[in-house]
């Protein structure tokens, strides 16, 4: 706030003391040893104090002496000479039995002709709402924050628990294949203790992204990465390679796709390499965004598809990878690889068409 008032020897008095007391933010006029000439009504009510107890009085004197610090007493000095303006000070006003204020001050002396007597205005904006509020947000934040990291610790320790329920499920399984005489019992237990692992596999590659987009690339690495060393017995025969861009994806996408590669790996690796003999057998994942959507293949070099494939009962893999497809509002193509199989999963997002313009 500035004040570029001249007045004349007769009418300055007045004029300053008029402009102080109608102001509606709390004003004081000051002569040279810094008494109080005049106050605005707005100071009387802000600082609870009375007229008499203002007018005639130094303002280092007010009230209980809150005022008379040294350092506001040298800017105002340095403003009575001349030298400086009291732009924006922070004033912090400390008074008994009552709430601390933060106060913004500012302070001009008023332009005067020689036989006028120097007279400063000091401004007073009760900033204490504005920092309370501040206060209260940065408080809010740093709880915000601990919270934040409450349930980071709590998270993890779901992911603990779970990981080790999978490692505990998974354990029983493969005790059960070594109990059981029957083969096809051993098979299901099998193919049910491969999908456990698979699970854990995605669990623990997705627990550090919980909160935050997954790299396919990476993901889709280490997650066929685990299931060819828990799956495939000689690599030097059979090989299973991924080939992704720098797609990323939410979590909950993320576990779908890997759900469903996982399937097909599985599928592939259990029914599309039946020769033992046969050399330089590999299964190839692919993932690519498109222009509308993406595309994730699966195939192999493998015998291909059955000639009753078409009449087949569908599987419990094909149909997880079916619900999981639809979950993704994807679509399935199965196709010959000549040699081999491949699987298609192609999603194309949906474009939302304006309304026409209705034309008068």
């Amino acid at each position: 706030m500035e004040f570029f008032t001249r007045f004349d020897p007769e009418s300055s008095s007045s004029l300053g003391m008029a402009l102080v007391v109608s102001s509606a933010t709390p004003l004081l006029l000051l002569d040279e040893q810094f008494v109080v000439r005049a106050a605005s009504e707005t100071f009387y009510r802000t600082f609870d104090l009375h007229i008499d107890a203002v007018v005639g009085t130094s303002l280092f004197a007010l009230g209980e002496g809150e005022w008379n610090k040294p350092q506001l007493r040298t800017l105002l000095e340095a403003t009575a000479n001349g030298r400086a303006a009291i732009d924006a000070y922070e004033f912090e006003l400390k008074q008994a039995d009552k709430p601390d204020r933060a106060l913004i001050l500012t302070a001009h002396a008023l332009d005067h002709v020689d036989n006028d007597a120097m007279r400063l205005v000091l401004a007073i904006l009760d900033n204490t709402a504005m920092r309370d509020a501040q206060n209260a947000v940065r408080v809010q934040a740093q709880k915000n924050d601990a919270l934040v990291q409450e349930k980071q610790v709590l998270l993890q320790e779901l992911n603990h628990r779970v990981a080790n329920s999978l490692q505990i499920i998974a354990s029983i399984l493969m005790q059960r294949v070594k109990i059981v005489q029957s083969e096809e019992a051993r098979t299901h237990l099998r193919e049910a203790h491969n999908r456990v692992m698979s699970i854990a596999t995605l669990q623990r590659l997705l627990a550090s992204n919980a909160t935050g987009a997954v790299a396919l690339k990476h993901y889709l690495n280490d997650l066929c990465a685990s299931i060819g060393a828990s799956m495939i017995a000689d690599p030097g025969r059979l090989t299973l390679k991924v080939t992704a861009d720098d797609s990323v994806m939410s979590p909950d996408q993320s576990v779908s796709v890997g759900l469903i590669v996982t399937e097909l790996a599985i599928n592939a690796l259990k029914h599309a390499f039946p020769d033992a003999a046969q050399q330089q057998c590999h299964i190839d994942v692919v993932f690519a965004s498109t222009g509308s959507g993406w595309v994730l293949t699966v195939s192999d070099n493998g015998c291909g598809l059955p000639d009753n494939h078409a009449d087949a009962k569908p599987g419990l893999g094909t149909g997880i990878v079916n619900a999981l497809a639809a979950q993704l509002s994807a679509t399935i193509v199965v196709t010959d690889n000549g040699p081999g199989t491949k699987v298609t999963v192609s999603h194309v997002a949906t474009i939302v068409q304006p309304a026409p313009t209705e034309v008068v």
